[in-house]
């Protein structure tokens, strides 16, 4: 049983159906929960997950998403005093986007296993409290 931490870009490709991504996700988050895994993510998701469907008057998705991270088998986790002096340190390394910080930050305060995204910049940061960071292509299903 591990706790695998999901970048924001996994639920958009998991609930707007995005080709063979979509796919991918799905297939992991089956495996994840054949092995009884927990998924994370953090509060910041919810927002950037809502910003487009917000946008476009598309409730039907807002809806969409307020459900799915409203699931009891997704822990949001806030980005709170620990995840805030990980942040800071993070944010020394000026290439790492200030919404890419607040993610590992999150994941790492958290203890995960395993942080999943699709931004391959991020596979190569080594943070404690994260054992492993890994593009979504790279992930073994």
């Amino acid at each position: 049983m591990s706790r695998i931490f999901f970048d924001t870009n996994l639920f958009i490709y998991f609930l707007e159906g995005v080709g063979p991504r979509g796919i991918r996700v799905q297939q992991l988050l089956e495996r994840m929960s054949a092995r009884k895994d927990h998924l994370l993510t953090s509060t910041l998701t919810l927002g950037e997950v809502l910003v487009r469907p917000i946008s476009l008057g598309d409730s039907v998705l807002v809806n969409r998403y307020e459900q799915a991270l409203n699931d009891p088998a997704v822990a949001l986790i806030p980005f709170d005093r620990d995840a805030g002096r990980i942040y800071a340190r993070l944010r020394q390394d000026a290439t790492l986007k200030p919404a890419d910080a607040i993610q590992l930050s999150c994941a790492a305060a958290a203890r995960c296993d395993l942080f999943v995204t699709n931004d391959d910049r991020l596979s190569r940061q080594i943070l404690a409290g994260i054992q492993f960071i890994a593009s979504l292509d790279k992930v073994p299903i």
